[in-house]
C-alpha cells in the first residue's frame, strides 16, 4: 500500500515558479514504487500526464511543459518533486502526483496550481 501527500500548490502569477513535492509512505511488503509522476487536471479537461520518472530512465515530459519544468526523485526519501518555471495561466490546474508499484496504480489528494495573468 502507498499513501501519496502533495504540498506545494498555490497562486503566481504568469511567469514565477513553484515546487511541488509528494511523498510517499510505503506499507506492507512488494511495495517496490517504480514509477513516479505529476498529472494534472484543469477545469473541464481530462486528467493529463505532466512528466514521470522511472527508475534507470530520463524523465519525460509533456511537450507543452518541456523547457519549463523539471523533475526528480530521491528514492531513499521516496518523495518527488515537479520544479515548475516560466508559469503560464494555461498551466492552472490540480495537480496529481502518481505511483506505481508492479500491479497498483496509487493517486494523491491533488493540490492546486493558479497562474494569474
Amino acid at each position: 500500500q502507498v499513501q501519496l501527500v502533495e504540498s506545494g500548490g498555490g497562486l503566481v502569477q504568469s511567469g514565477g515558479s513553484l515546487r511541488l513535492s509528494c511523498a510517499a509512505s510505503v506499507t506492507g511488503s512488494g511495495s517496490s514504487i517504480y514509477r513516479m509522476a505529476w498529472y494534472r487536471q484543469a477545469p473541464g479537461k481530462q486528467r493529463e500526464m505532466v512528466a514521470d520518472i522511472i527508475s534507470g530512465s530520463e524523465p519525460k515530459y509533456a511537450d507543452s511543459v518541456k523547457g519549463r519544468f523539471t523533475i526528480s526523485r530521491d528514492n531513499a526519501k521516496n518523495t518527488v518533486t515537479l520544479q515548475m518555471n516560466n508559469l503560464k495561466p494555461e498551466d492552472t490546474a490540480v495537480y496529481y502526483c502518481n505511483a506505481r508499484t508492479y500491479g497498483y496504480v496509487f493517486w494523491g489528494q491533488g493540490t492546486q496550481v493558479t497562474v494569474s495573468s
